[in-house]
């Protein structure tokens, strides 16, 4: 299957700065992917050359198979563009904002569609109140749901959820998810790490201008390393236990903690207590560990 959203050998460079170099992401369709990456790393520049609101210095954009620089109104008319700023009238009221919007994309009873938005966004008790007064979250949620006027198959979203409190956060991901499920392939750039390992399909992971890695979350966490059980023991079993388990390698990380890489994690725990349980040792505790993404990140940075 043809990827919707196809990027290849994306550069940039803004005079003398790299700020992009050969950077290609293939996007599935009715897929999140996610674009991970520090402040500075280029993510917002990629998604202007990408909605052809900037040229690269090299390299191509296909969505849907239309080339943008050669068909960008076309091309266009596929996808919605959400910034990192809400791009709201705040002296208009909600329901005034989604009627414009409608308006100025001739859409078919632009009355009903605003309401059929507020709702679908939980804006239908504000749709009369002026936008100054929403919340930072009922204004990135009207945002959202302009975007939505006109039925794009494809969905930019620069950092969405930047500034939001976590209760705002969280119901905008439901948002994003429920757009999904109904069928829209979205692009979103974040830098938070608990952001794309919630939401994503697939993560990019752009540094100094570069994909220098790709994957799901749990392929992307494995970037850090395997599972690790960690064992805590007394004191004068610590060194007993070393011993029993010394096939599977352990590590001594403190004075009473051993710690084992897990390759098949649930049959290496098993074999592990099994062992302990036969040589009548028993843990003080023990717990498995796993990579976050926050791992992958300060692994990745620190190159």
């Amino acid at each position: 299957m043809m990827p919707i959203i196809d990027i290849r050998n994306i550069k940039k460079n803004f005079k003398k700065q790299t700020v992009l170099e050969d950077v290609s992401i293939q996007v599935e369709r009715g897929s999140i992917y996610t674009l991970l990456g520090a402040n500075g790393a280029g993510k917002s520049t990629l998604l202007k050359i990408i909605t052809g609101l900037i040229e690269s210095d090299g390299g191509q954009v296909e969505i849907d198979q239309l080339p943008v620089d050669k068909n960008p109104r076309e091309a266009q008319k596929l996808f919605s563009y959400n910034a990192q700023h809400a791009s709201v009238d705040e002296v208009l009221s909600g329901f005034e904002n989604l009627v414009l919007i409608g308006k100025l994309r001739h859409v078919n009873q632009p009355k009903k569609v605003a309401l059929e938005l507020l709702a679908q966004f939980d804006l239908l008790d504000a749709k009369d109140k002026i936008v100054s007064m929403y919340s930072g979250g009922m204004k990135r949620r009207l945002d959202l749901a302009m975007s939505l006027v006109g039925d794009a198959k494809i969905l930019f979203l620069d950092e969405p959820t930047t500034g939001l409190d976590p209760t705002s956060r969280l119901d905008l991901w439901k948002v994003i998810r429920h757009l999904q499920e109904n069928g829209k392939t979205i692009f979103l750039t974040t830098q938070y790490l608990e952001e794309a390992d919630q939401l994503a399909d697939t993560i990019g992971f752009l540094k100094d201008g570069k994909i220098i890695a790709t994957g799901t979350p749990k392929e992307m966490k494995r970037l850090a390393g395997e599972n690790r059980l960690h064992l805590s023991f007394s004191v004068e079993d610590i060194e007993k236990a070393e011993q029993i388990l010394e096939d599977f390698q352990p590590k001594r990380i403190e004075s009473d903690m051993l710690s084992i890489e897990l390759t098949e994690e649930m049959v290496s725990v098993l074999n592990i207590l099994k062992v302990l349980n036969t040589n009548q040792l028993e843990p003080t505790d023990f717990e498995t560990i796993r990579p976050t993404l926050d791992d992958v990140f300060v692994t990745l940075t620190k190159g």
